[in-house]
């Protein structure tokens, strides 16, 4: 069984993962750089300065994307490229970078899915309160007006923000990620309530500007549940899980502190309730900023946890989280895998926000090198995708509208905190030579495409 006709099979990687060149041709800094530079945050003291090269080297990426035969490439904008300082003077340089890559991916057919902000806030704006600065919403969307002005005429398909709950929750409330702050609760929630802000902004600004008529979206992330059973009570008892605010660590790490602003009107009573006296101050003009009509859901879904019901009600208003047999299959992120979350996922949030989901990240961590014949084989990233890909046909099949598969990622590139320890590539990165090497799953990924993903089997040996 093939994907339906129109769906969309991609790509993705973000700015600061692949392109290098920090302070190249007038870029500025942004919080990775200068977190990058701080002793002990970053796995062996890797960097962003290099990178893939991709500033360098994006004709190489693109020929490589177009041999997929991929549809769409997913991409972020380096917001410190363009405007050094974040607001202010401009770096034309740094614009014609974009145009030179937008218009080399629309040369091979291949259609530009921009997003704004994958969490490298400009330095010059951290320094001036960053996500917590009152002005945020507005330097977001005065960046957000020059990008549409300069790519609108090309560009159609537009993300806002990449995972908030991470560049907030890793970065400002653990410190594990830029700008490595670890602050209170009251503070991380004012910062989220702004970024969320930033966002309607944007959406504001495409809307009103945009050239061509722009279809825009969101990339959130957060903690997906699955049944453990298919009973009607383990399903509720998921989907509540999927959207209830978890009394741990990185409460931040969650779909409707983030979402039901965005899409619904309101924060959620539950996350009100939960946070107290530190929620933000909040206004309806605000709830009505942040809720600007949307045209698509972007998911990032690597896994999820399994939830049962418990108690006599039956209606999965109690449950709790199976533990995981010794040996269960993880990632080389300690990431379990659970194919599972791209059938679920999608359908839950689907249910609850009512908009067409674009898968716009998913992949594996995998322990590549390049083997002695001089290839390199990760059977593993073509089991893990296979599985994924198979649950993601079976949620559209039963009428979940999903759009588009955007792969996490062409290339092997920095994963943040972890440097390149890890690598969730398609193609190899020889980080000396900058070679590019696909491995055997780009082969894979491009039969996938080319048959619709009609070679997928459907009968699958259970992971355990």
């Amino acid at each position: 069984m093939s994907f339906p006709e129109s769906f969309l099979w991609g790509v993705a990687s973000a700015a600061f993962q692949v392109e290098g060149s920090p302070d190249g041709d007038g870029r500025g800094a942004s919080v990775w750089d200068t977190y990058c530079d701080t002793e002990g945050k970053v796995f062996q003291g890797h960097t962003g300065k290099v990178a893939c090269d991709s500033y360098q080297r994006y004709q190489e990426d693109v020929d490589l994307i177009s041999g997929l035969g991929a549809g769409g490439y997913r991409f972020s904008i380096s917001w410190s490229r363009l405007f050094p300082n974040g607001i202010g003077d401009r770096n034309e340089a740094g614009f014609e970078y974009y145009d030179k890559l937008i218009d080399a991916l629309l040369e091979r057919g291949i259609q530009p899915w921009v997003t704004l902000f994958h969490w490298d806030l400009p330095q010059a704006l951290h320094d001036k309160g960053g996500w917590l600065s009152e002005d945020a919403p507005r330097w977001f969307e005065e960046y957000t007006r020059a990008v549409v002005d300069r790519y609108s005429d090309r560009v159609t398909h537009w993300f806002t923000l990449n995972e908030p709950a991470i560049f907030l929750g890793q970065g400002h409330q653990l410190g594990i990620h830029a700008p490595g702050l670890k602050l209170p609760r009251k503070d991380v929630l004012r910062a989220t309530h702004h970024a969320l802000l930033a966002h309607g902004r944007a959406v504001k600004v495409i809307r009103e500007h945009a050239k061509a008529t722009p279809t825009i979206g969101f990339a959130p992330v957060g903690n997906l549940s699955v049944p453990h059973t298919n009973t009607d009570a383990d399903i509720a008892a998921a989907r509540r899980a999927s959207f209830e605010i978890q009394d741990c660590d990185n409460w931040t790490y969650n779909y409707s502190w983030y979402c039901d602003p965005v899409l619904l009107g309101h924060y959620p009573e539950q996350g009100l309730r939960f946070f107290g006296d530190d929620a933000p101050e909040c206004s309806q003009a605000d709830l009505d900023l942040m809720c600007q009509p949307l045209d698509m859901f972007g998911v990032n879904i690597y896994g999820a946890g399994t939830v049962r019901a418990t108690g006599n009600g039956g209606g999965g208003d109690d449950y709790e989280f199976v533990p995981r047999p010794r040996g269960f299959p993880m990632t080389m992120f300690r990431w379990e895998v659970v194919p599972e979350a791209l059938y679920w996922g999608p359908k839950f949030l689907q249910e609850r926000y009512k908009l067409p989901v674009v898968i716009t990240e998913n992949g594996l961590a995998s322990m590549d090198w390049v083997h002695h014949d001089g290839k390199v084989h990760d059977p593993a990233r073509i089991d893990y995708l296979t599985r994924y890909l198979n649950a993601l046909r079976r949620t559209i099949r039963d009428g979940v509208d999903v759009r588009g598969y955007f792969q996490w990622s062409i290339l092997d590139n920095f994963e943040w905190a972890e440097g390149y320890a890890l690598r969730f590539g398609l193609v190899y990165m020889d980080y000396t030579t900058m070679r590019r090497i696909p491995k055997d799953s780009y082969g894979w990924y491009r039969d996938v495409i080319r048959t619709n993903g009609e070679q997928i089997p459907e009968d699958l040996v259970p992971l355990m």
